[in-house]
């Protein structure tokens, strides 16, 4: 099934969730207090993503899980809730990122986090307005064949932001080769590297498996807090 390349014109973000607070789990902030706001629309179409509600129209039904909300609106719920950390996830946000603009604009001392596979280049007025982009390139055994995962223009102007963390899902520590061609290739900075499993017994398996790799590559290692703390349940 091929993912929404582009979300519908129109004014306002296309959105799959909102929730929190909770904790970021993954990346440098893990297990600080975050509010998430799920933007719906990816460019990608990974057999193994476990937000396909945010693309796969094969299986589900756009109309029922994406609302188109004012930038206004999100600002308020934002606003609301007691936590600064802001992450932005998907699907892929960077598709709306002139709307992430307006909304981002409205939230002032907010800390926020753009979640992103690193395909698309981001605006330099949403660079300013955020704190980190956490770049989650998709390996080959994650990505679908039909996709084109690695965009090394779109790798390059990240890692230029001075912005950039690179978060690598990976599922065994063969895969960690393919890591270090990409943080090569395109010269990126401050790696990390995260199980990829949505259960907590298999991401203390692979954590396991991983450290010893990692810590030899000289990498960070992260884990998925969510997962540890409530498993797959949605909207923690």
């Amino acid at each position: 099934m091929k993912a929404a390349l582009a979300a519908p014109a129109g004014r306002g973000l296309l959105v799959a969730e909102c929730f929190g607070p909770t904790f970021q789990g993954e990346g440098p902030t893990a297990g600080q207090e975050a509010v998430f706001v799920r933007l719906s629309r990816c460019n990608l179409s990974c057999p193994g993503c476990d937000t396909p509600y945010t693309w796969d129209w094969s299986r589900f039904d756009p109309s029922e899980v994406s609302t188109r909300h004012g930038v206004e609106d999100l600002a308020e719920w934002v606003s609301a809730r007691l936590a600064t950390r802001v992450v932005i996830t998907g699907g892929e946000p960077l598709i709306q990122q002139a709307e992430l603009v307006r909304l981002l604009r409205l939230l002032p001392g907010r800390k926020v986090e753009i979640e992103t596979n690193g395909t698309i280049a981001p605006l330099p007025e949403l660079t300013d307005l955020v704190e980190a982009f956490n770049v989650s390139p998709k390996l080959s055994g994650f990505a679908s064949s039909n996709d084109h995962p690695i965009r090394g223009d779109a790798l390059r102007a990240l890692q230029k932001s001075g912005k950039a963390r690179f978060k690598f899902v990976v599922s065994d520590p063969s895969e960690l080769g393919e890591v270090a061609t990409l943080v090569e290739q395109f010269g990126l900075g401050e790696v990390w590297v995260m199980p990829e499993g949505t259960r907590s017994g298999v991401i203390i398996e692979r954590l396991r498996a991983l450290a010893d790799p990692v810590l030899a590559r000289g990498w960070n290692l992260g884990s998925r807090l969510h997962v540890l703390l409530w498993e797959d349940e949605r909207g923690r």
